[in-house]
């Protein structure tokens, strides 16, 4: 028996559409920006019986690896002077993580989530490998010329036992 339930409402009049709430603007940039060194600075140290002395700061092989690492990230080409100014600020964090605070943690994922680090912050933010939609249409058109079983075992042979 078709049709359990009540029937489904009008479209026009949902209360949501989902429609997108403001267009999408495509802007480019006004210069071609590269990514910046990590630099290098001083901070002060505080001993508990002396007078403050500033010590440069030394980045974690992490954090090294880390920074070299985004210059693959396949945004790349689209970063603008804030973006990087973000990343400089999150390099900072990282670096302190990688130093023992394990408080900055949860910043250290945020920071990342919004850059598409992980695959799931990738589909969060609709940014798929073309690698993977390539390999996906190719496999519903394979999925689709298999019209029977035969077809899809035909070269198959029988062994007697």
């Amino acid at each position: 028996m078709a049709g359990n339930g009540s029937a489904p409402k009008d479209p026009n009049r949902r209360a949501r559409r989902n429609k997108d709430v403001a267009p999408v603007r495509y802007i480019t940039p006004a210069r071609v920006v590269t990514q910046p060194d990590l630099p290098e600075f001083e901070v002060e140290i505080r001993p508990k019986d002396g007078e403050p002395d500033m010590v440069p700061f030394n980045w974690p092989d992490a954090t090294r690896g880390w920074w070299d690492m985004l210059q693959h990230h396949p945004l790349v080409n689209e970063f603008f002077d804030t973006d990087w100014a973000y990343l400089l600020d999150t390099a900072l964090i990282h670096a302190s993580f990688w130093k023992g605070n394990l408080n900055l943690a949860g910043e250290l994922r945020l920071r990342e989530a919004k850059y598409g680090f992980t695959p799931e912050d990738r589909a969060k933010l609709r940014i798929f490998s073309a690698a993977a939609v390539e390999g996906e249409s190719k496999a519903v058109l394979g999925a689709a010329k298999v019209s029977s079983a035969r077809d899809r075992y035909g070269s198959t042979k029988r062994l007697e036992a």
